[in-house]
């Protein structure tokens, strides 16, 4: 396992990413205000977070509801929060009451999730909250997300019958070998144009969130507006740590 970043690395490693990311955009024609690159902190403490934020970076992702829950109201209120991966419906409220500058879901994989997040957005009386609608594009049993084939009814419940949520797009997460990324991300383009046929939608305003660390460069060339970095940036996951505290 490699070494943990020392203090201060963090940031010498976001701006390597910001600066491949831009490379990436401009190969493929496009400018880098068009991606968001999404650093996700998940086990990582306050303090870390606190000087990539100091380097001038405003949003950061968590993939569990506790943690996000302690973290945010330590934190500056002008970070963008992205909540990533699967999200329980019974843990909605305490996520929006929680974090209010929560900014979207990475991702809603069912109608009942939608729903959720629907009431508690009307409920606490805050503006409509971006989500993004989470596709398996890999077929693996153990990845969250809803079937390629299910994603246009989904994506038309959200935007249509949930009021106080703004469907933003699509997120997938791909194979953990990354030796079928380039399928994966086809396949999310795909239920994109097929998504934006249906709901006679501009495929420039659906995101398309796909890529990580070890692939983020080809997602962008490939047409993704979100990036999720964690360990590339913050160093290796801390779990044994999070774990005997």
């Amino acid at each position: 396992m490699a070494a943990p970043l020392v203090e201060g690395a963090a940031v010498a490693a976001l701006r390597s990413v910001m600066f491949r990311a831009r490379q990436a955009a401009e190969r493929s024609g496009r400018n880098f205000d068009q991606v968001r690159v999404v650093a996700v902190s998940k086990t990582k403490p306050v303090s870390l977070i606190r000087q990539v934020y100091d380097a001038a970076h405003r949003c950061f992702g968590e993939n569990y509801v506790q943690e996000l829950i302690d973290k945010a109201p330590l934190l500056p209120q002008d970070i963008e929060w992205h909540f990533i991966g699967h999200l329980q419906s019974n843990k909605v409220k305490s996520l929006l009451a929680g974090v209010p500058n929560l900014a979207m879901v990475q991702g809603v994989d069912n109608e009942k999730l939608a729903n959720h997040l629907d009431r508690a957005v009307s409920n606490l009386g805050r503006d409509p909250l971006k989500v993004l609608v989470q596709v398996n594009t890999s077929g693996e049993i153990s990845k969250s997300g809803i079937e390629p084939s299910g994603c246009i009814e989904l994506a038309k419940h959200v935007k249509l019958r949930c009021s106080h949520l703004q469907f933003s797009g699509l997120m997938t997460i791909g194979m953990p070998d990354y030796t079928s990324t380039p399928e994966n991300f086809k396949t999310l383009l795909k239920c994109r144009a097929e998504v934006c046929k249906a709901l006679e939608m501009a495929e420039e305003r659906c995101e398309l969130s796909m890529g990580m660390s070890n692939d983020f460069e080809l997602a962008i060339e490939m047409g993704s507006t979100n990036v999720r970095i964690g360990s590339t940036i913050f160093g290796p996951r801390e779990y044994a740590k999070k774990q005997a505290d």
